[in-house]
């Protein structure tokens, strides 16, 4: 997935919208099924459905945690948002369409899976929607797994791309370090942050219960997301009469404020262990974020190691610091470059590996002639 990211945008898409409808036909599939076993009569897993639940608020909020693992994606959209064409106008109709088809289908998805398996069942799979089709399916439930890889290659893909410029942009912002915001000479795709994010997941799989790894990560993303949507309060408070493209009824951030609340307190009860570990994880960030980031008169080794460290992955990825662009009514407007800046011009062209667009057109032609006019960019205002 990073490798087909890292080529072109548009593979990524087309890439995403192919393994979405395998995965939207395949759930329709199973609630067509799960349709048929109800309305002939097998109601008895509903009979006494919350027989001995545990009240316990402590384990509602870490059983939201792997339902909330189920759905993540969601806001995926937020941080491809550069990717969207016209995003004032698309980006509430995408959400309001999105959210409203996923919960439909994923409410009849688990009625369906309900109608088939007792709880028991549920408890036992590792994979219930294979589970679910060797019960309904017969000589035809060897299509499920495979369907299911494409649901699980989508998702990974979609979170590839949304992680992948979220780390981008925060690059380009001066938040993390510069080399992460370059995008590659030919493609113009944030080739570093791409390898970045897989490098990260790869760490990831080193993890021997992803039970424990989805624990830790739905903390601190929801610790994260409790301080950004507290952003959202100061702003309109203090700011009221600021423009706003978009403008949300206020209802909707205090509802996910409260939710966000208890999902934070009560799993530090029932897990203290865990939730002490993610906000360890968290604290060590402070000092490398002060010392490399906030800290204007940073150590010259360390400048010097992430100099090179940038010089390195220019030449490794093909990379170069993008432009200064915006975006008006989905078209890319290339303004003025980066003042300040100071590069390394090679002789001529010839000194630089070739690197022709596929595209062909007028503007990408120009912009990379630019890149390689000035590649490899090397220079002691990596940090600016």
């Amino acid at each position: 997935m990073t490798f087909i990211n890292t080529k072109k945008v548009k593979w990524a898409i087309k890439v995403q919208d192919t393994l979405a409808v395998f995965k939207v036909f395949v759930l329709v599939v199973i609630i067509l099924t799960g349709l048929y076993y109800l309305v002939t009569g097998n109601t008895s897993h509903f009979d006494n459905a919350f027989e001995d639940t545990n009240w316990n608020p402590t384990y509602f909020a870490t059983a939201f945690y792997h339902t909330l693992y189920a759905y993540e994606g969601w806001d995926s959209l937020n941080g491809i948002m550069e990717e969207v064409k016209d995003p004032v106008r698309n980006m509430p109709r995408a959400i309001t369409i999105s959210l409203t088809i996923v919960i439909t289908i994923y409410i009849l998805t688990n009625v369906a899976f309900f109608t088939v398996l007792d709880s028991v069942q549920m408890l036992s799979s590792s994979a219930v929607a294979v589970t679910f089709g060797q019960l309904t399916l017969g000589a035809v439930a060897w299509v499920i797994p495979i369907f299911v890889a494409c649901s699980t290659g989508g998702s990974l893909n979609g979170l590839t791309l949304a992680a992948s410029r979220l780390i981008f942009v925060s690059a380009r912002r001066g938040q993390l370090p510069k080399f992460l915001s370059y995008v590659h000479i030919k493609n113009n795709t944030p080739i570093t942050a791409l390898i970045f994010t897989a490098s990260i997941s790869m760490v990831m799989f080193m993890t021997s219960d992803v039970r424990v790894l989805i624990n830790y990560f739905s903390f601190s993303g929801n610790l994260m997301g409790l301080l950004c949507i507290s952003t959202f309060f100061y702003f309109r408070i203090k700011h009221p009469d600021m423009h706003r493209p978009i403008k949300v009824w206020i209802g909707f951030p205090i509802m996910y404020f409260i939710i966000g609340i208890f999902l934070t307190v009560f799993p530090a009860i029932r897990q203290p262990m865990e939730v002490v570990a993610s906000l360890v994880v968290i604290a060590t960030s402070l000092p490398v974020y002060y010392l490399a980031i906030h800290r204007k008169d940073k150590p010259k080794c360390l400048t010097r190691f992430m100099d090179k460290v940038a010089y390195y992955s220019q030449l490794l990825f093909l990379a170069v610091p993008e432009e200064k662009e915006c975006r008006c009514q989905g078209k890319r407007q290339v303004l003025k470059a980066q003042q300040g800046i100071n590069v390394k011009v090679p002789e001529s062209t010839s000194d630089v590996p070739n690197a022709s667009d596929e595209r062909g057109d007028n503007e990408s032609d120009t912009k990379r002639d630019r890149c390689l006019q000035t590649w490899p960019h090397y220079s002691s205002s990596f940090w600016k």
